[in-house]
C-alpha cells in the first residue's frame, strides 16, 4: 500500500481559526496552552499567525469559553472524586496540560485540604479491585500502582501495613526510597 501524501492546509484567518477552536473546545475542555498548540498547526507560521491566535483567544476568554482557572478546578474535581487519584498525579497531569505554576499551587491545596489521603488511596485500590498483596512481588506492584496515581509514600505505607505487607519488603522499599530521596536532595 503507498503512503498518501499530507494534504497540505491552507492556514485559516481569524473567523475560520475561532470556529477551529470553538469545535476543539466542544469536544473537550482545554487549556489555552493546548488551544494555542492545536491552532498553530492551522496559521501559518509568522507573527500574523500568532497575532490570530491571540485575538481568537481573548475573544473566547472574554466570551468565557477559555479560563484556565475553571478547567484546574473542574479537572481538579473530576480527577480526585472520579479516578481517586493523588494529589502529586493532578499536580503532574495540570502542569503537563500547561496551567500556570501559582494556579496549580492554589487549585490543589483547595481541593485537597480536608482529603484523607489514605482513605483517597484505598478508594483508588478498591476502584481498580486490587486485593491485598500475598507476596513481595504483589507488594511492590501495589506500592507502584499508588505512587503512579499520586500517592506520597507515607499513604502507600500506611495502606500497605494495614493489609499486612511482609514487613521486610516495606523495610527495604523504605530503605531504598530514602536513598533516592539523599541522591535527589544532593542534587
Amino acid at each position: 500500500m503507498a503512503w498518501k501524501t499530507p494534504r497540505i492546509r491552507e492556514p485559516l484567518d481569524e473567523p475560520a481559526l475561532y470556529e477551529y477552536a470553538i469545535g476543539a473546545l466542544g469536544r473537550r475542555m482545554r487549556t489555552v496552552a493546548e488551544l494555542r498548540r492545536l491552532m498553530r498547526t492551522r496559521v501559518e507560521k509568522s507573527e500574523a499567525g500568532e497575532a490570530r491566535i491571540d485575538a481568537v483567544i481573548l475573544r473566547l476568554q472574554a466570551q468565557r469559553y477559555l479560563d484556565d482557572q475553571a478547567f484546574a478546578t473542574d479537572y481538579t474535581r473530576l480527577r480526585q472524586e472520579g479516578a481517586k487519584f493523588g494529589r502529586r498525579r493532578v499536580q503532574q497531569d495540570l502542569q503537563r496540560k500547561g496551567v500556570h505554576e501559582e494556579l496549580v499551587t492554589t487549585t490543589l491545596n483547595t481541593a485537597y485540604e480536608n482529603v484523607n489521603e489514605e482513605a483517597l488511596a484505598r478508594q483508588f485500590l478498591e476502584r481498580k479491585r486490587m486485593k491485598p498483596p500475598t507476596n513481595d512481588k504483589e507488594s511492590a506492584r501495589v506500592m507502584r500502582r499508588l505512587v503512579a496515581a499520586g500517592f506520597s509514600l507515607n499513604a502507600v505505607y500506611k495502606v500497605l501495613r494495614a493489609w499486612n505487607a511482609p514487613e521486610d519488603v516495606l523495610a527495604a522499599v523504605e530503605a531504598a526510597d530514602l536513598d533516592a530521596a539523599e541522591q535527589t536532595y544532593e542534587d
